[in-house]
């Protein structure tokens, strides 16, 4: 058997799944009329589960594993890693600050566009991200150090 790219694939799914619902055990479930805290992300890592199946089953039709071009792995690296501090941050310095400088990170520095238009477009976003998920959705954001936001 010649091992794919979707078999591996499938198989990092349903591994992270699997460890993240093992993980999440101490999140109520709830009910259908009073959902838990555990509901939406269990749902969403059966899902993860269930879909990495079907693309281990399907991974016949995926070119071979050898022939993956792996010269952009740098910059997948690049972006894992800023992700990866934006989430250690994200409660000490709060959602927009930490969501601008994510974003204008990966814009300006990552992607290379001008420095302005990075800026802008990062505090835009993290602006808009907030106040639709606080006001809009009502789902409490942390504030961090700016206090307010």
């Amino acid at each position: 058997m010649i091992l794919r790219r979707d078999h591996v694939a499938g198989l990092v799914f349903v591994a992270a799944g699997g460890l993240v619902y093992a993980l999440s055990d101490s999140l109520p479930w709830g009910s259908l009329a009073m959902p838990g805290a555990g509901m939406m992300p269990k749902l969403v890592l059966g899902m993860m589960i269930v879909f990495g199946l079907l693309l281990m089953v399907r991974g016949s039709t995926s070119p071979p594993l050898a022939e993956t071009d792996w010269s952009d792995l740098g910059h997948a690296l690049c972006v894992i890693i800023a992700a990866t501090l934006a989430t250690a941050l994200y409660t000490t310095l709060g959602f927009v600050l930490t969501m601008s400088l994510l974003l204008f990170g990966l814009t300006a520095a990552i992607e290379r566009k001008p420095p302005l238009h990075a800026l802008a477009f990062s505090i835009g976003t993290a602006l808009f991200a907030y106040f639709l998920f606080s006001s809009l959705l009502k789902s409490p954001l942390p504030r961090g150090l700016i206090g307010f936001f």
